[in-house]
Parts: structure tokens; C-alpha cells; sequence
């Protein structure tokens, strides 16, 4: 009988292939990036919007989520359609890449409408990078292992985003909204350069 890793060792994503280990933590950077504004972005749009209130903040959140569950489905059977892995790398690295950015658009954004229009943005991005992530993440996932690494892909996700959350409100009461948001960029960009590594591992597979 094998004997089992540690499973301390799932924490520091040592039991899993280099691919799962990249994918996992770029996305830990990634919501660590989003999880320093989103807990408190209706506060932003009230503070920095002309007529921002939590109705604009509850429209600008719906925008965001219909644009990207109404896009997915036909971005889905877009990159399903393209055979080879390349193309989905360059799909979820651009997508992550351009997700990334976007936040500093909110900077210049002080009306309602205009803040919709980003978000419109943002969903259409992310409708494009999500199932080229899980398409790569699925086809990569270590054998026998699915319910692991799926386990340690949403603990270190979310425990990322807790922790950014609290340093988010932090910077944002002492530092301010536009320090915060540069920081939530230059976080994001990180987090999608980390997958860069996979291109070299991912082609030599094919």
C-alpha cells in the first residue's frame, strides 16, 4: 500500500505536478489582488462616484456578473473549438493579464455609467480567462488526486482573500483608495506572470 504524503505538504503545493503547482498559485496571488478591494469596492463607489450609493454599488456588481455568466458559455465553446494548449495559454494569460489592469480604470471613472462600462469590461474578460483556466486545470490534474488539489486550490484561495481583505481595509483607511489600487494591480500583474513558467512544461507535454 502507498503510503500517503503528508498533508501539510498540500499547503506548500508539494504533492502536485508543476503545472497544478503554477496554476494554483497564480490564482493565490490573483485573489489575494482582489481580495484587498472587493470586500470594500461599495464603499469606493460611494466615496469617489458622482451619486455613488449602494444602488449604483448593486448595479455595478449585476453588470459584472451577468456580462460574464451570459459570455462564458459561448467563450467555453469557443476555446473547446480551438485544438492545442497554446491557444488556451494565451487566452487565460492575456485575459488574467488585461483582468488585472483593468482596476486602474477606476481611477478615472466618476460617473455611474462609466463605472458600468468597465465593469461590462471586466465581465467580458473574465468570461474569456475562467474556462481556459479550469479547460487547463482539468486536463492537468493529478491522477487519483482530483479531490485534493481541488481542496487546496479553493483553502489557500480563500485564505488568501481573508488575509487581503483585512490588509485592503487597512491600506485603504491609512494610505488611501488610489494607493490601494495600485497596489492591487501591481499584485495582479504578479500573479499573472506566474504563469508564464507553465508555457515551457505545457508545450513540452504536447
Amino acid at each position: 500500500m502507498q503510503k500517503r504524503a503528508a498533508p501539510l505538504n498540500d499547503y506548500f503545493l508539494l504533492n502536485m505536478n508543476f503545472v497544478i503547482r503554477f496554476l494554483i498559485l497564480s490564482d493565490v496571488v490573483l485573489y489575494g489582488s482582489l481580495g484587498l478591494l472587493g470586500p470594500i469596492f461599495a464603499i469606493f463607489i460611494v466615496n469617489f462616484i458622482d451619486g455613488g450609493n449602494a444602488t449604483v454599488a448593486g448595479i455595478a456588481a449585476a453588470i459584472y456578473l451577468v456580462t460574464k455568466s451570459i459570455a462564458q458559455i459561448p467563450a467555453a465553446t469557443i476555446i473547446d473549438k480551438i485544438r492545442g494548449e497554446k491557444d488556451d495559454f494565451w487566452i487565460m494569460f492575456l485575459g488574467t493579464l488585461i483582468g488585472s489592469t483593468l482596476p486602474l480604470c477606476y481611477l478615472l471613472v466618476h460617473t455611474p455609467f462609466s463605472l458600468y462600462i468597465v465593469q461590462f469590461i471586466l465581465g467580458l474578460t473574465i468570461a474569456f480567462t475562467f474556462p481556459s483556466y479550469m479547460a487547463i486545470f482539468t486536463r492537468h490534474i493529478d491522477s487519483h488526486k482530483e479531490g485534493t488539489e481541488w481542496g487546496v486550490y479553493f483553502t489557500l484561495t480563500d485564505l488568501c482573500s481573508a488575509v487581503a481583505a483585512t490588509i485592503g481595509g487597512v491600506l485603504a483607511d491609512t494610505l488611501g483608495f488610489s494607493i490601494l489600487i495600485f497596489v492591487v494591480v501591481i499584485t495582479g500583474i504578479f500573479g499573472s506572470l506566474l504563469l508564464l513558467p507553465l508555457r515551457t512544461q505545457m508545450w513540452k507535454e504536447t
